[in-house]
């Protein structure tokens, strides 16, 4: 058993900030790799931002803001490989499977190297141009240990805690230029 990054979403906000988001739940990797040959000023927006913030999903090539270290079988990490030197035959053109997968290894060595934090840790990366290189510095966010010292009625509650929702999504939609029609 080894840990990896897995693509993780508290919101919808990667759908939007994203050209393409990954899916919550894919094995994930570093992605600097896929801003080698780019001027950072041609990006566009969406890019720029995974530029930024991103972290590549391999299932889909998308983008994660956010990932949660998670415990993967070796079969796991060999899927994690295969999928991203799929990718990398795939989008980058890489001269031989070989070579792909080589380059694979690599980048899921450096993902699994991030991941030397308990199971649950979320991570995050921020990255920037310099000095005509790109760098890379990942953040984790870790759940608070409860204060053994604080008021026992409020140590451990939370403004907002999140739970799965079992009911069917209701989709609500506003007719903005309905509204300003009534203004008139």
């Amino acid at each position: 058993m080894t840990k990896l990054p897995r693509t993780f979403r508290l919101d919808p906000s990667d759908s939007f900030v994203f050209e393409r988001a990954a899916e919550p739940g894919e094995w994930a990797v570093s992605g600097a790799f896929m801003f080698m040959d780019q001027p950072v000023e041609q990006l566009t927006h969406k890019q720029r931002t995974a530029f930024r913030a991103g972290l590549l999903g391999l299932a889909s090539g998308g983008w994660s803001t956010l990932c949660v270290v998670s415990e993967a079988s070796e079969d796991e990490r060999a899927q994690a490989v295969e999928q991203l030197a799929d990718l990398l035959m795939r989008d980058l053109g890489a001269p031989s499977r070989d070579v792909a997968v080589a380059a694979a290894q690599e980048e899921v060595a450096f993902a699994e190297s991030l991941c030397h934090h308990p199971v649950q840790t979320i991570l995050a990366v921020q990255r920037d141009m310099e000095e005509g290189e790109i760098r890379e510095r990942f953040r984790t966010l870790h759940a608070r240990e409860p204060d053994p010292h604080a008021d026992p009625l409020h140590s451990h509650a939370r403004a907002f805690t999140m739970v799965e929702s079992t009911e069917p999504e209701i989709e609500e939609t506003v007719d903005l230029m309905g509204l300003m029609k009534d203004r008139k």
